[in-house]
């Protein structure tokens, strides 16, 4: 158990933090370490005291304050701030090295950017808005706390979230050892090989991507069994999908497309299936595997056709058929010497955004390779890393012509 923690978990430990308008950071922060002393007394000023002999954080200048302009930065040049820093210390002791580390990528390190830079984060501003009004009457202790209260639970599910998820996986890959072992011993006949039977949910669909598997099998809680194709990896679309004309279908209707006799549903989307027997559930998954004739993707959105050879040249995607999608018109600009801005209203520009990227997507890529025209690609570019779709883009580097993949995320 290191020092930091020693001393929140003390009977009488306290903690100090800034007074007057508070952000995620505070809150967080403050949060934090109530998770690991429910009876931590926390004190706010505009000053440490000078006998103050507890935790400092988000002020003075110490060792978990950010505001010093020699303060830490990550390798990945993200600046701590001092939820990050608090974070770095007892992160490991609440969830072990590997998921703490995941944690601050994914959780601290975008509450810790929006501190230091001010770039949005929806649940900074959710934070931010228990802040009292400007024109307020009194101080604002009570509504910190509310904040405080409201960023424990979010804490709390994540912390719960992370360690299920860590159990789901090594869960999941148990009974995947067993099932490939079944195999190896001829226990199964090998088309069954991509169906995987769960003896109970288990979130499976990030663990499973990497591997063969296309569908899964589970109980489901209204009774009977639920089929969930699984989802390649880096991509979207399905290793194999159900039939198209079984999608939206249930009862007496699924029952005649399928001829399976417990068929009961099969969404429209094409998530999810049900039966009331095992073996129909198998057999479904089956029938779709030998109706299922894959077209893999590319959109070119506004790239040249100088292109296409080397996209076809990407591994597993050789046969992909390539679409072009040019660049969308010039929208109407105000223009004022060299200087332009697009004159449309900024709920229309999104809807335009939107409406561009629902044209790519209709085509299921596996990919998007994007041109050169930054002003038209950046925000569909954008849009598409949100969704983790692999995008594209050209470069070269010592006189050879290279595809580079965009890095996903926000």
């Amino acid at each position: 158990m290191n020092d930091l923690l020693n001393k929140i978990r003390t009977q009488t430990a306290t903690a100090f933090t800034h007074s007057g308008k508070f952000h995620a950071d505070d809150v967080f922060s403050f949060a934090l370490l109530l998770y690991l002393n429910p009876e931590i007394t926390i004190l706010r000023g505009n000053r440490v005291p000078d006998d103050f002999d507890g935790i400092v954080f988000d002020i003075g200048r110490g060792k978990y304050d950010h505001h010093q302009k020699d303060s830490r930065i990550r390798e990945n040049g993200v600046p701590y701030a001092a939820f990050g820093l608090l974070w770095e210390e007892l992160g490991p002791e609440i969830l072990g090295e590997e998921l703490a580390q995941k944690f601050d990528e994914a959780f601290v390190q975008p509450l810790d950017n929006n501190d230091n830079t001010g770039e949005k984060n929806e649940l900074a501003t959710l934070i931010g808005n228990f802040n009292p009004t400007w024109d307020a009457e009194g101080g604002n202790d009570e509504a910190f706390f509310q904040a405080v209260s409201v960023a424990g639970m979010i804490l709390e599910n994540k912390f719960e979230r992370y360690r299920g998820n860590e159990r789901a996986d090594k869960r999941v890959e148990e009974i995947y050892t067993r099932h490939q072992q079944a195999f190896h011993d001829r226990e199964k006949h090998r088309d069954d090989a991509r169906i995987l039977i769960l003896p109970e949910f288990v979130p499976c669909q990030k663990f499973l991507s990497e591997t063969q598997i296309a569908f899964v099998i589970f109980p489901s809680n209204r009774g009977g069994y639920c089929i969930q194709p699984q989802k390649k990896e880096y991509s979207m679309n399905y290793k194999c999908s159900f039939p198209p004309e079984w999608l939206g279908l249930e009862n007496e209707e699924l029952k005649a497309a399928t001829g399976l006799k417990t068929a009961n549903f099969c969404h429209k989307g094409g998530f999810l299936m049900t039966t009331g027997e095992l073996a129909d559930a198998v057999q479904a998954c089956k029938l779709s595997m030998e109706q299922f004739h894959e077209k893999p993707v590319i959109v070119s959105f506004g790239g040249a056709a100088e292109y296409d050879e080397l996209l076809h040249q990407l591994p597993k995607l050789q046969a992909a058929e390539i679409i072009h999608i040019d660049f969308p018109a010039l929208p109407e600009l105000e223009i004022q010497g060299i200087y332009a801005e697009v004159s449309m209203e900024k709920q229309e520009w999104k809807v335009r955004i939107k409406d561009q990227v629902r044209k790519i997507l209709k085509y299921k890529p596996e990919a998007v390779f994007v041109g050169e025209n930054l002003f038209a690609a950046y925000p569909i570019v954008h849009a598409l890393r949100k969704k983790h779709i692999p995008v594209l883009t050209a470069a070269e580097k010592d006189g050879q012509k290279l595809l580079v993949r965009i890095p996903s995320g926000s």
